[in-house]
């Protein structure tokens, strides 16, 4: 498992992926700054109900 989110391209472009398969992100939600992994990935998690590895996996496949 990775430690760090592996981010491919632009973070602007994942963010629009993310918002179109889950409509209720809004862009607070997906704020992300360098080194603040763990608090974009809580914030997701408590939206989505999904877990951190779930997500981050996810958003590593985008």
């Amino acid at each position: 498992m990775a430690t760090n989110l592996q981010i491919k391209g632009s973070w602007n472009e994942l963010k629009g992926k993310l918002k179109q398969k889950y409509g209720q992100l809004t862009d607070d939600d997906l704020a992300f700054g360098e080194g603040k992994e763990d608090e974009l990935l809580g914030r997701l998690q408590k939206k989505l109900g999904k877990s951190k590895e779930e997500l981050r996996a996810e958003i590593e496949r985008m």
